[in-house]
């Protein structure tokens, strides 16, 4: 074999090789780009949706227990049989929001239900899950304004909020919003899928003035921004569980 022809085998060798490398790479890339929920400590608990392993190891819990329901119900529906008792993660209670329009001694029942969930576990605070238009942020703030009042001192307030909000979100409204709450998570999913072009919502993370978190669907596409990391009011994630399909 001559020289020039075992240069091109050692060149076809390099390439192959080459290839072999950027093929695992781009293999690697795309399963670290599914939501792992073991990677995470910070988890949303739906009703419905069963305890998974990864319960065991968590910091953070939001459990969802109770729905605002509109249309002709108008009333605080618990979903769940019995309140949690779990000591060794912190705890949220969420409250599913159809309307903003509440009936007369709803509030007295949610602040019950706290002071249960309360004696029960190591509760951070209370979750207002609503999703509110972006064009009406500044009607929101000024509803969870006059809750955050009647919430005890020790308890926090946290929201979900919409990518748009970020976006698009009026300045004054989301303004508004960091007055009245301790934090938002941002919701980057629906149903089952995260939201296509959810990187562009992201860039404009800026516009928020308020501690926030980023919320994930387990096992939905994700890479994370590489400005992400280093946000003043970046607190991590939360990973919404699912019942396997």
């Amino acid at each position: 074999m001559g020289e020039k022809a075992q240069i091109l085998l050692v060149i076809r060798g390099f390439f192959f090789a080459s290839l072999l490398m950027l093929t695992a790479c781009q293999k690697q890339d795309e399963a670290s780009a599914a939501v792992d929920a073991a990677q995470h400590d910070a988890f949303w608990l739906w009703a419905g949706v069963r305890p998974q392993a990864v319960l065991d190891e968590a910091k953070i819990v939001y459990i969802l227990d109770s729905e605002y329901r509109g249309a002709g119900e108008r009333r605080l529906i618990p979903l769940r049989p019995a309140i949690p008792q779990i000591r060794d993660a912190d705890i949220w209670m969420v409250v599913r929001v159809e309307t903003l329009d509440w009936e007369e001694g709803t509030l007295d029942t949610l602040l019950q239900r706290l002071a249960r969930w309360e004696a029960a576990n190591r509760l951070v605070g209370l979750q207002v899950d609503f999703d509110a238009h972006t064009e009406g942020l500044s009607g929101y703030a000024e509803f969870l304004r006059e809750l955050r009042a009647q919430l005890p001192d020790r308890l926090k307030l946290s929201i979900t909020g919409l990518l748009d909000w970020s976006a698009n979100g009026d300045p004054q409204g989301l303004k508004a919003l960091a007055g009245s709450v301790d934090e938002i998570v941002l919701q980057t999913y629906q149903g089952r899928k995260t939201i296509p072009g959810y990187q562009d919502y992201l860039a404009k993370l800026d516009r928020l003035e308020m501690p926030f978190r980023i919320g994930l669907v387990q096992g939905g596409e994700w890479r994370e921004p590489s400005s992400l990391p280093a946000h003043p009011k970046f607190q991590g994630y939360v990973v919404f569980l699912l019942n396997p399909e």
